[in-house]
């Protein structure tokens, strides 16, 4: 039997993103939910990154927040200019890193065990950055820490911001509480507070009471602390990335 027989997991990454997390848990023979709870959107004003984009050869680094920063302002730059030679880039995780690598971008500075802005800030490279210009490609409203940090070692930091998050249009709640009274949803997967805190809310009162009940996975432990703070009763820590909540799933299956 697979690992993840029966089990309905919810799957709550932006609809264009959830293919690949879909994917890994029907072929462990579960079902997944596709219920987005983020939709991606061109940032509100543009004008720092087409500005940041034209001087592109001035920098010496280029971070990659996301995924989601790699496709937006790469397609951009690609439409706009050639990538300057020697150029070097960073991403904060494995999928930036992969996506990089899909628009043609080799040899990514990217932390080897966990995912965020302070394994970033530990790789050596990182370490003798004064007098250095760096590019930080992100959403609208991301943490400050790995600028900050940047800046505070002697680097001149410029936030390029390529898109916005908000919640989607049309999204069919009263199927999903159907599917959850019928016992349907077995686990959720969430990918960020704002996720969390969008299901949350998207769901109403009547689906809380669905959500608080049901175990919640999440690859960092700064989401699984929103889950809590909203009420979550079961709620567990992965490794990183669709491959880590894929593990965590598994792992708690089998002590079921």
């Amino acid at each position: 039997m697979k690992p993840l027989a029966g089990l309905g997991v919810l799957v709550t990454r932006p609809a264009h993103q959830a293919g690949h997390l879909a994917g890994l848990i029907e072929q462990a023979g579960g079902k997944a939910i596709r219920f987005p709870t983020l939709e991606i959107f061109d940032a509100k004003d543009m004008s720092v990154l087409s500005a940041a984009i034209d001087r592109l050869e001035q920098f010496d680094l280029a971070i990659f927040i996301s995924p989601n920063a790699v496709n937006k302002a790469v397609s951009l730059i690609r439409a706009r200019r050639d990538w300057p030679q020697g150029l070097r880039c960073a991403a904060v995780g494995k999928g930036s890193g992969k996506a990089l690598a899909l628009h043609g971008i080799a040899d990514v500075l990217v932390p080897q065990d966990r995912f965020d802005s302070e394994a970033l800030l530990a790789l050596p490279e990182l370490q003798d950055v004064g007098g250095k210009q760096v590019v930080i490609f992100r959403g609208e409203g991301g943490r400050e820490l790995l600028g900050e940090e940047l800046t505070r070692r002697g680097a001149g930091v410029t936030f390029a911001e390529c898109y916005r998050r908000g919640k989607p249009d049309g999204t069919d709640v009263e199927s999903l509480l159907q599917q959850w009274a019928r016992g349907d949803v077995g686990a959720v997967t969430v990918t960020s507070g704002e996720s969390m805190r969008n299901l949350f809310d998207l769901v109403g009162a009547t689906g809380q009471q669905f959500l608080k009940k049901t175990p919640v996975f999440a690859f960092h432990e700064e989401i699984a602390e929103v889950a809590r703070e909203l009420g979550i009763e079961q709620v567990y820590t992965t490794p990183s990335g669709d491959d880590g909540l894929l593990s965590g799933l598994i792992a708690w299956r089998k002590t079921r």
